[in-house]
């Protein structure tokens, strides 16, 4: 309607109204006087007849009176001013209720300087005592809901509160002092301090408090003093304090702290900072317990442990993969028998994983296995039917071409294939598992004026004990290979100088059922690690006359363990078709392997180190499901 209309109307109403206008239109109504009574038609100015002139005023009253507030409006007024009246309805005649007033009726700039300032009326919270600049509440649940935003000091104590939540403090954005003592509080939650950028004393004392989110802080650069003594923290966040610029004074006392890796964060923070801190004692652990935590040395290798994160997996089916490098390429070769085909890949140090390289096929290919002699990339091919066979890298043609066709006139089902040197000789075994079968050894002969360049059967061992596995050690000096077997004791042999032959020399007592041997070293002792696929599989150590068990480890089902080490850290994987793989970590202070972590591998076969482009890997084969490719990354669980 037209100005001269509102003007009639709000002279003449009878029940107070609001208009919501613009600066210019509200200009014009704030002078805008009375109209004296007059005779007259019945129009619009006949509205002013509602009111009789006093004879007391001298002057006519302005339209708006000086109570009302005139000030610029937000954008959605109406609609945030019937939501909150939702909650709070008309009180005594107020159109805007509290809740909305300053959210819908300021703009950020504040009022016009032309116009008055809102005069709102504060009442003091139930349980609280206030003044002009402070409110001090007692026994009390929660946060006042409302209060003056220019309020700078809030205490809220013995109270309930068990939170503090996300901004909870944000409608008092002039805070500089809070405190929180001796209330329920268990958690403080992510940014829980939002909006008071003016805060330089925060007490959190006298509480339940157990968890602090990394983020609780965050913000509060201009805090100079923090408390959160008598609470029941064992460890804060990485980085807590990170936005305490101004930090003076820190208190900590009277919480529980455990001084271990979980703290290593804070140790090394109040070695560093400039900040007054109170002296923090260690609650545990037991040897830790009442020194203090910032004079605690801190080793450099300290809280680092290591994890076997998934990096590949591979479609292809192995009952074994070996590991060369040619070149300086790195390559795997995989005896994948649901093909007939040793499978060849490299490592590609652009995409970091194996590609396809090269397929040699065969019949029911049962085993892979490299040799490197001189100017020869050799893999060993042994098979089911069809013979066994040596295959030659051809550099001209970049592929594997055969080389060789092995002797295995005794030889009816391949196990396994153990490749060794003996005094500048190269000798490999293909070990038999059939009871007709004879695990036998060859040696290389490289004699071209003969054309006798390859390997030939040199010696056949014990027969009739269906051997599972083949491990060449060196014992005291002397070499020795040990045979395992599915019917009898595991037997060493000892390589006889004079005869250039190995002759039987002892067995293993107390280990039956043995399907693989491995051998490894720790601090220069040597070790066993032999797979029982019934009972417990074992780890024994060689005491300088014979091996003695010094671990058992329950291994139903397992058909490999496979002991590996990255630089000093010592592992066991022990592989099994029915359940996860278990990788066991050698722990230096009792001298055995303890139990590490799970990683799945559907039906493992073996296990290899891969380590290139200064990154560390464990390459799994699996008969049954996809060859999986895990990669060893340290991990710092301090953080």
């Amino acid at each position: 309607m037209a100005l001269e209309e509102w003007r009639h109307w709000l002279e003449g109403a009878k029940h107070p109204f609001i208009v919501w206008t613009d600066h210019k239109n509200l200009e014009y109504l704030r002078p805008a006087k009375r109209l004296n009574y007059r005779q007259g038609p019945r129009t619009s100015s006949q509205l002013s007849r509602r009111y009789n002139p006093t004879a007391t005023t001298l002057e006519p009253e302005t339209i708006l009176p000086t109570s009302c507030l005139a000030t610029a409006l937000s954008w959605g007024i109406g609609k945030q001013v019937r939501e909150a009246q939702r909650s709070q309805p008309n009180p005594e005649g107020m159109f805007v209720p509290d809740a909305a007033f300053l959210q819908a009726c300021l703009p950020p700039g504040g009022p016009w300087p032309s116009l008055a300032a809102p005069k709102k009326v504060f009442r003091c919270p139930s349980g609280c005592s206030c003044s002009k600049e402070t409110i001090i509440c007692v026994g009390t649940s929660s946060v006042p809901r409302t209060m003056p935003n220019d309020i700078n000091s809030l205490s809220i104590v013995n109270g309930s509160l068990a939170e503090i939540t996300e901004a909870m403090f944000s409608l008092m954005p002039s805070l500089q002092l809070l405190l929180l003592n001796s209330n329920s509080l268990t958690t403080i939650k992510d940014d829980a301090f939002y909006g008071l950028p003016h805060l330089e004393y925060l007490f959190i004392e006298g509480n339940k408090i157990e968890t602090i989110a990394k983020n609780a802080l965050r913000g509060l650069r201009d805090v100079t003093h923090l408390s959160l003594a008598n609470n029941n923290m064992r460890a804060l966040p990485r980085d807590l304090f990170h936005d305490l610029d101004s930090l003076l004074e820190l208190d900590l006392r009277g919480n529980i702290f455990q001084c271990d890796c979980e703290n290593k964060w804070l140790m090394m923070w109040l070695k560093n900072t400039n900040a007054t801190v109170s002296d923090v004692n260690c609650a545990g652990p037991i040897e830790m317990k009442g020194k203090r935590l910032n004079d605690l040395p801190i080793p450099p290798d300290e809280c680092i442990s290591t994890d076997f994160v998934r990096h590949q997996s591979i479609p292809t089916q192995a009952l074994s993969a070996d590991i060369f490098s040619h070149k300086e390429d790195i390559y795997v070769a995989m005896a994948d028998p649901n093909y007939n085909s040793c499978v060849v890949m490299e490592w590609d140090h652009i995409e970091m994983n194996f590609r396809p390289f090269d397929n040699i096929t065969g019949k029911s290919v049962v085993g892979c296995k490299s040799v490197l002699i001189d100017n020869h990339v050799l893999v060993i091919v042994t098979q089911l039917f069809g013979g066994s066979h040596i295959y030659k890298f051809d550099d001209q043609q970049n592929k594997f071409t055969k080389f060789q066709t092995i002797e295995v006139f005794n030889i009816s089902k391949p196990n396994d294939i153990e490749v060794f040197q003996i005094a500048g000789e190269w000798y490999f075994i293909i070990v038999d598992s059939s009871k007709a079968g004879l695990s036998t050894l060859y040696k290389w002969n490289d004699q071209t004026d003969r054309n006798e360049t390859g390997f030939y059967s040199y010696q056949f061992l014990h027969e009739w004990f269906r051997d599972t596995d083949a491990e060449f050690v060196e014992l005291d000096g002397k070499s020795h290979l040990i045979l395992a077997s599915r019917s009898q004791a595991p037997v060493i042999y000892l390589w006889n100088k004079s005869s250039q032959k190995f002759q039987l020399h002892s067995e293993i007592p107390n280990v039956d059922d043995v399907v693989a041997v491995k051998a490894f070293q720790v601090d220069e002792e040597l070790y066993l690690a032999m797979t029982c696929y019934i009972g417990d599989s074992k780890v024994l150590k060689w005491t300088s006359k014979q091996f003695t068990e010094v671990q058992a480890l329950p291994s139903r089902g397992a058909m490999v363990l496979q002991p590996f080490s990255f630089k000093d850290r010592h592992y066991l994987a022990l592989g099994s078709d029915y359940s996860f793989t278990q990788i066991y970590l050698w722990d230096e202070e009792i001298k055995m392997f303890s139990k590490f972590k799970d990683i799945y591998v559907q039906s493992p076969r073996s296990f290899n180190v891969v380590s290139t482009d200064r990154r560390n890997f464990l390459f799994s084969s699996s008969f049954k499901g996809k060859t999986m490719v895990f990669e060893h990354v340290i991990v710092d669980i301090s953080l």
